[in-house]
C-alpha cells in the first residue's frame, strides 16, 4: 500500500526551520549572558583586590610616613643633641685657660718687687696692668714672659710713676702681648 502525505511538506519544514532557529537564538543569548556574567564577575574579582591592595599599600604609606617622621623628630633631637656636645667640648677646652693664665702670669712675677692689678684676655691679646718698684722689675717681667714660649710680643703700653702712702715711688704699669698657637701632637 501506497502512502500519500497530504501534509504540505514545505510548511513543516518551514515551521521547524523558525523553531530551530528561535532555539539558536535564545541559546545563543543564554551563552551571551553567561559569558557576559562570567567576565562581569571575574572583572569585578580583580577590581575588588586591587581596591583592596591600595587600602593596603595606603595604610603602609602611613605607618611608614607616621615613621618617617620619628625618625625627623629623632634626628632634629640628634643635632640639638650634638650642638649642645660640641658646647660642653669647647667649654671644656676652654674652662681651663683663664686658670693657667692667672697661674702662668703669678708665676712669671718678680716677688716682693711687682703686683699686678688687672689680667684681661680678648681674642687671643693679654692686657696686664699691675705696680712695680722700679724699671728693672717691669723689664724682668717682660723677659720672663716673652721666655715662656707661651707668649708672643710682648709690648709696653705704659708705664707711669706714682706715689704711695709710705713715700715710695712706684710705677704703674700695662703689658701687652698675644699666646702664641698651640702645637699639635702627634697621636
Amino acid at each position: 500500500m501506497i502512502r500519500i502525505n497530504l501534509l504540505p511538506f514545505r510548511a513543516a519544514r518551514k515551521k521547524e526551520n523558525i523553531r530551530r532557529q528561535v532555539s539558536i537564538f535564545f541559546l545563543s543569548l543564554v551563552l551571551v549572558l553567561i559569558i557576559a556574567f562570567w567576565f562581569n564577575f571575574v572583572l569585578s574579582g580583580k577590581v575588588n583586590t586591587m581596591n583592596r591592595q591600595i587600602k593596603e599599600t595606603k595604610a603602609q604609606l602611613d605607618k611608614y610616613n607616621k615613621i618617617n617622621k620619628e625618625i625627623a623628630d629623632i634626628k632634629k633631637k640628634l643635632e640639638i643633641l650634638s650642638k649642645k656636645i660640641e658646647v660642653i667640648q669647647s667649654l671644656e677646652l676652654t674652662r681651663k685657660v683663664p686658670v693657667e693664665l692667672l697661674d702662668d702670669m703669678s708665676k712669671l712675677l718678680v716677688e716682693k718687687r711687682m703686683w699686678l692689678t688687672s689680667l684681661s684676655e680678648k681674642s687671643g691679646t693679654i692686657k696686664v696692668s699691675g705696680i712695680a718698684l722700679d724699671n728693672p722689675t717691669i723689664a724682668e717681667y717682660m723677659t720672663r714672659i716673652q721666655n715662656s714660649k707661651k707668649y708672643l710680643n710682648v709690648k709696653l703700653l705704659t708705664i707711669n710713676q706714682e706715689k704711695s702712702i709710705e713715700g715710695l715711688e712706684l710705677k704703674k704699669f700695662s703689658i701687652s702681648f698675644k699666646k702664641a698657637p698651640l702645637k699639635k701632637q702627634p697621636k
